[in-house]
C-alpha cells in the first residue's frame, strides 16, 4: 500500500508540471540502470539514453537503419579494413559545444574500455581516427561487413564534458560506483535532462537547438518518465489518464485496456528471446543439495530440464497467448535463426529417463534466480517452470528480485540457474555468440554465466567479424548453433511479444526493439 501511494504521488507530481498535448507521461515496469551511456547493455537503459544521446546510426521505429550523427558510411575504396563515416555538420551538445570527430574517437575508445558493457560490439575495431572535424575512420581487424549494425546503441559523448566532470572512465555499475555521468547527461539528442530520481521519476524537455528540428515530428516537447513495477498500478495509471503511454501492458489486462474509451493497445513481435541459463562449467555449485559435484555439468540433466518445460502451457496460461514458444535463443528476426532449430517438445517420461541415466533418478534441489521487473511476466514464468521441473525431480527454490540486483548475479558469476532475456540489435547471430557463448573474458562473453568454454567455438565466433564471404560466414554461424543446441547450453522459453498501451492521442508504431524514440512520435 505504501508503494502504491508513493507511486501515485510521483505520478501526480509529474502532472503538476503542466501536462498538455506536448507532454508525454510515460511509464514502464523498470527504470534505466544508469545514465552513463556505455555502462550497461540493457534495453530500458538504452531507451532512456536514446532520448538524450545519439549514435552515429540509429534504427527507426520499424527497425530500419537511419542516419543519425553520421550522414553516410561505407568501406574505404583504398583499404577493405577501413570504414569511413562522414559526420553531420552543425550539431551541438546540450551545453552548446560543437560535436566533432574528436568526440567520436573519445566515445568509441571509452566504449571499448574494460568497464564498458558495450565492448563486445567493438572487438573488431583496432583503431578509430579523426581524419578531420567531420570525418572518422574505423580500422578493423580484417574486413567487417556488419560493423554499422554494431553501432546503433553506441552513444556519442562530449570529450571535454567528460574530462571536466571526471567521467572519462566508464562507471562500474556492478561495484556500486556512482559518477557524474551516471546521474547527468550532455548529449546531442532531441531531449535534455531536467531532473532525475532513479526508480521514481525522470523529466526531459525538448532540445530547442536539436539538429533534426525540421526532419522529425518532435510533437513531444516534454517527457515525464515514471517507472511503475506493480502491474495493477501501472494499468490503473493508464486507465485514469495519469500516464499516456506504457510499454508493458500486462497480458491479463490487454482487452481491458483496448476496450477502454480513448485508449489503444498495439501489439508486435519483439526482437527478444527469454530463456534460462545454467552453470554447467563449475565442478561443484553452491545453490544445490548435491555435494561434491555439479548436476548441471551433465548434458543429460540439461536436456531433461529442457524436455520438462511445457512452453505451450506457458504461452496459454501465463502469457495469455502473447508469446511464441522458442527452441533457440535467437528470435526469428536474426540472421542464423531457422525454423527447424526453433521447434520445441515436452516429454516428461523422456526427461525422467535422462535424469535416471545421469544418476539423478532421485532428483536434486537448486535455486533459480529470476528478475521481477524486467520481462513480460518474468516472475510468473519462473513460478510455472518451478512446477514443471518438479515433475522430473528437480526441486527449485525461486528467488525473484529487481533487475538491478538480478543482473549482477549473472555478470559476476554468482548464480547457477537464472533467467535472462536477450534482444539482438544487430539482427545477426554474432551478437548472441559474443555475449552468451564465447568463453567469458575481458572482451567477450560478459553475459555467459554458463561457464561454457570451447576454444574451437571461440575461434569460429571471432572469425565472424572479418568474414566477407557471406555464404561461408552463414555456414560458420550454423556450425556454432549446432554446438549450442547439441550441448543444451540454454533453455529457451519463448520469443517475447510486445503490447504497448497508449492514449489515442499518441501516434506511434511498436518498435521490435521495444525502444520508443519519442522524436518520431506524434501527438494528436
Amino acid at each position: 500500500m505504501k508503494t502504491t501511494a508513493f507511486l501515485a504521488a510521483a505520478l501526480l507530481a509529474g502532472t503538476a508540471i503542466g501536462a498538455s498535448a506536448e507532454t508525454l507521461r510515460w511509464a514502464r515496469a523498470g527504470d534505466s540502470l544508469t545514465l552513463d551511456p556505455h555502462a550497461q547493455n540493457e534495453g530500458p537503459t538504452h531507451t532512456l539514453s536514446h532520448q538524450m544521446y545519439e549514435p552515429l546510426i540509429i534504427r527507426d521505429m520499424t527497425g530500419e537503419f537511419e542516419p543519425a550523427l553520421a550522414t553516410d558510411w561505407a568501406p574505404s575504396e583504398d583499404d577493405p579494413n577501413v570504414w569511413v563515416f562522414n559526420l553531420r555538420q552543425g550539431v551541438t551538445f546540450h551545453d552548446g559545444a560543437d560535436f566533432t570527430a574528436e568526440d567520436v574517437v573519445f566515445s568509441i575508445n571509452r566504449a571499448k574500455s574494460e568497464n564498458s558493457n558495450m565492448k563486445e560490439l567493438l572487438n573488431s575495431i583496432v583503431e578509430v581516427r579523426a581524419v578531420d572535424d567531420h570525418t572518422v575512420e574505423f580500422v578493423t581487424d580484417g574486413p567487417n561487413p556488419i560493423l554499422p549494425s554494431n553501432l546503433t546503441n553506441l552513444f556519442m559523448m562530449d570529450k571535454d564534458w567528460a574530462e571536466a566532470n571526471d567521467s572519462v572512465d566508464v562507471q562500474e555499475v556492478e561495484a556500486g560506483e556512482k559518477t557524474f555521468a551516471s546521474s547527468n547527461s550532455n548529449g546531442t539528442g532531441p531531449y535534455k535532462l531536467v531532473s532525475r530520481e532513479p526508480d521514481v521519476k525522470t523529466v526531459l524537455t525538448l532540445n530547442e537547438d536539436y539538429w533534426g528540428r525540421d526532419e522529425f515530428p518532435l510533437d513531444v516537447t516534454e517527457i515525464v518518465y515514471t517507472p511503475i513495477q506493480n502491474a495493477a498500478t501501472r494499468v490503473a495509471a493508464l486507465l485514469s489518464g495519469e500516464v499516456d503511454f506504457i510499454q508493458d501492458v500486462p497480458v491479463q489486462d490487454i482487452n481491458r485496456v483496448a476496450e477502454s474509451d480513448g485508449l489503444v493497445v498495439k501489439t508486435a513481435p519483439q526482437n527478444r528471446t527469454i530463456f534460462f541459463g545454467m552453470n554447467m562449467g563449475a565442478d561443484d555449485i553452491e545453490n544445490d543439495n548435491v555435494e561434491g559435484e555439479n548436476p548441471l555439468a551433465d548434458a543429460r540433466v540439461r536436456r531433461a530440464m529442457n524436455l520438462a518445460i511445457n512452453r505451450d502451457a506457458i504461452k496459454q496460461v501465463v502469457m495469455r497467448g502473447q508469446s511464441e514458444p522458442a527452441g533457440i535463443i535467437a528470435p526469428p528476426f536474426v540472421n542464423g535463426w531457422t525454423e527447424e532449430m526453433d521447434q520445441t517438445s515436452t516429454d516428461i517420461e523422456a526427461g525422467k529417463a535422462l535424469m535416471e541415466e545421469a544418476g539423478y533418478g532421485d532428483g536434486f534441489s537448486i535455486q533459480l534466480d529470476c528478475p521481477n521487473d524486467r520481462y513480460v511476466n518474468d516472475e510468473a514464468i519462473c513460478q510455472s517452470v518451478v512446477g514443471m521441473l518438479a515433475q522430473i525431480g528437480v526441486n527449485v527454490n525461486l528467488d525473484a528480485k529487481p533487475k538491478a540486483q538480478h543482473f549482477p548475479l549473472i555478470t559476476n558469476g554468482e548464480t547457477d540457474f537464472y533467467m535472462l532475456g536477450w534482444g539482438v540489435p544487430t539482427y545477426d547471430s554474432e551478437y548472441i555468440f559474443n555475449f552468451l557463448v564465447h568463453t567469458r573474458g575481458s572482451d567477450r562473453g560478459s553475459w555467459n554465466g554458463t561457464g561454457y568454454s570451447n576454444p574451437e567455438i571461440d575461434e569460429k565466433i571471432v572469425s565472424l567479424a572479418s568474414e566477407t564471404d557471406l555464404d561461408k560466414r552463414d555456414a560458420t554461424i550454423q556450425e556454432i548453433w549446432d554446438e549450442v543446441q547439441e550441448e543444451t547450453l540454454y533453455l529457451p522459453i519463448h520469443h517475447q511479444v510486445l503490447n504497448w498501451g497508449m492514449s489515442e492521442k499518441v501516434g506511434t508504431e511498436v518498435s521490435p526493439e521495444d525502444d520508443p524514440k519519442f522524436k518520431f512520435f506524434t501527438m494528436n
